[in-house]
């Protein structure tokens, strides 16, 4: 099984790929880690600043994808980096095996607790510099991924009222 976690920035994609992990152990790829060992690596000339960043990542993890599935290996793959349209580069017999999951904020989850989502941005891995993380720029981010989802047919789990509730529905599924 493949599970694909993406959404918007701050949402929790990384800590449900960590309590994923933890609950059926399954390996877990983090799509910035890899972004940020080809720009440290010095093999692309790209940078985190890119806007063209899925569009180069994607082919990437999208075989890597295919590749676990044919050595019925399992995988969490999370991150920010997966197109909307992603189902048309699978055929059935690949779609049989990947679970998706799309965390998004409602502009009034966001107003209420704009403090805690700021509080709760490196409860997994440390963020550096979080100081573009702004309400406007949060609301706007995730109805990117709100209406780019829905309209490629995919359901968003959104997260409106009480966010553990709402991520621990994910793990019944």
């Amino acid at each position: 099984m493949i599970i694909l976690i993406t959404g918007a920035s701050h949402t929790g994609k990384t800590l449900l790929a960590q309590k994923m992990l933890e609950k059926y152990h399954y390996p877990y790829l983090s799509i910035d880690h890899l972004k940020m060992g080809l720009f440290r690596s010095g093999n692309t000339n790209l940078t985190p600043e890119d806007d063209d960043l899925t569009t180069y990542l994607w082919p990437i993890i999208r075989e890597m994808i295919k590749t676990a599935i044919e050595n019925k290996q399992n995988l969490i793959v999370e991150g920010c980096y997966i197109p909307f349209d992603w189902r048309k580069d699978f055929d059935e017999t690949y779609l049989l095996s990947i679970k998706f999951i799309c965390l998004a904020m409602t502009d009034a989850y966001i107003d209420a607790h704009f403090h805690e989502i700021k509080k709760y941005g490196s409860v997994i891995e440390s963020r550096l510099d979080d100081t573009d993380c702004k309400i406007d720029s949060l609301k706007k981010d995730n109805r990117i991924y709100i209406e780019g989802y829905a309209r490629s047919g995919e359901q968003v789990t959104l997260i409106d009222t009480d966010y553990d509730p709402t991520i621990q529905t994910l793990f019944q599924g």
